[in-house]
């Protein structure tokens, strides 16, 4: 279940991942007004038609889970960005990659808590894959402005299969966030 922007947001980017994505960008913003996010991927995209089908809760593509009847992520997020008054964009072609955009009001009782954002970080960055990952994060009540890659956590830090790496990239994630 989707309880914070956090658990949309892994569910969005490991569709990136297993789209087959070579680049994978997220940008964080917040301010007094709105909580904005967009993920952009240079995966396998999608045309006209299946971007109809994935805002229906009873669709999947069938290829990442064999074993899945529904495909749910885009449907909950769509469902709490209705529920507070967000919006959200989908752009997509074959070939070329998918943006997803959204937006939530800030202050409205029905936008979901931001969530783990160091944890939720450190495990998209941890998917299995040959991608690079861009991570911009910016909160401009609290003065919170940063980008990292995976590559360079990675080349400083080594492999995140290592038990030391994991909690060396955890706390420099949350000092970013402090």
């Amino acid at each position: 279940m989707h309880f914070t922007i956090s658990d949309f947001l892994l569910d969005l980017v490991q569709n990136s991942v297993e789209a087959g994505a070579s680049r994978i960008e997220l940008e964080v913003h917040e301010d007094d007004h709105e909580i904005r996010v967009s993920i952009a991927d240079n995966g396998k995209g999608m045309d006209a038609a299946t971007q109809k089908r994935v805002v229906d809760p009873f669709y999947t593509d069938g290829t990442k889970h064999r074993h899945r009847k529904v495909g749910l992520g885009i449907p909950f997020l769509i469902h709490a960005l209705e529920q507070a008054g967000g919006t959200y964009s989908l752009v997509s072609a074959p070939g070329e990659g998918t943006t997803l955009g959204f937006s939530f009001p800030a202050g409205h009782l029905d936008t979901p808590p931001m969530g783990d954002l160091s944890g939720l970080f450190l495990a998209i960055l941890c998917f299995d894959g040959d991608y690079e990952l861009v991570i911009r994060r910016s909160h401009t009540g609290r003065s919170v402005n940063y980008e990292l890659t995976r590559g360079e956590l990675r080349e400083v830090l080594g492999d995140f299969t290592d038990a030391g790496a994991l909690i060396l990239a955890r706390q420099f994630l949350e000092s970013q966030e402090a």
